[in-house]
């Protein structure tokens, strides 16, 4: 969510990256970020977060014991000598001039490098589906906004960026092995897909100042043609248009 500050407009990573997609449209952004109390029927399960906290946990508490990333995470690279405790958005921002937008992070994991350099990934607990694929642009410039922060603050010199999928195990081979199961309950596995992200911070102030020019407007934008999401909309205020009109007065 998007709100004002003392020093003009603030939008997270993950909510800058709507831009990055082709369909996004102009007036569901807007609406998004100027609804002070968020769009209604947005809810987001919170078992996800969780299982991404719990990725996390499972990573830095193998490194802690053996110094180097758990097996299925080896994919990363064999230069990873260490981890840090990712930062929170709170700590972790930075006021872009050009656009007046502070533009805020919370990365998912954050990695070292033999050479000095950070790898920066973010986890989802997700399969790796035709829609997955379609939310790249989103996940890229999530991605690269980190990056962007962390070297415009100082944080550290920013080589490499990943999406790490964990994608449950469901399939009937998987679920007849009898030691997933015992009186404490069910194990769920994750099988890890790696897709790796093109480093490109220039990517991003040219979507804080898109952010802002449509962010600063008083009114609603016109919609992107064709949107789905604000096709509904319209039907549902001539609804409650047409409703109103016949109650009596």
């Amino acid at each position: 969510m998007s709100a004002r500050n003392a020093k003009g407009l603030r939008i997270s990573g993950k909510n800058l990256g709507a831009l990055a997609r082709p369909d996004c449209c102009p007036r569901c952004f807007w609406l998004q970020h100027t609804t002070d109390k968020g769009l209604p029927y947005q809810i987001f399960p919170g078992i996800f977060s969780s299982i991404d906290a719990y990725t996390k946990n499972v990573v830095h508490g193998w490194f802690d014991r053996h110094g180097v990333l758990p097996p299925w995470l080896a994919g990363l690279g064999e230069d990873i000598t260490g981890y840090r405790n990712p930062p929170v958005a709170a700590n972790f921002q930075i006021l872009h001039e050009g656009s007046g937008t502070l533009l805020t992070g919370a990365p998912d994991g954050v990695f070292e490098r033999a050479d000095g350099s950070l790898l920066i990934v973010d986890y989802k607990t997700a399969r790796l589906t035709p829609n997955q694929r379609s939310m790249f642009p989103v996940y890229e410039t999530q991605l690269n906004a980190y990056a962007y922060i962390a070297e415009q603050t100082g944080y550290g010199r920013v080589s490499a960026l990943a999406l790490v999928y964990t994608e449950p195990v469901t399939d009937r081979a998987s679920l007849a092995i009898d030691n997933i199961q015992d009186r404490g309950g069910v194990d769920l596995r994750f099988a890890p897909r790696i897709k790796w992200v093109t480093l490109d911070l220039a990517t991003i102030p040219p979507l804080l100042v898109k952010a802002r020019a449509i962010l600063e407007q008083t009114v609603a934008p016109a919609a992107r043609s064709g949107c789905q999401d604000c096709g509904r909309l319209d039907a549902l205020n001539a609804l409650l248009a047409r409703r109103t009109a016949d109650e009596p007065a």
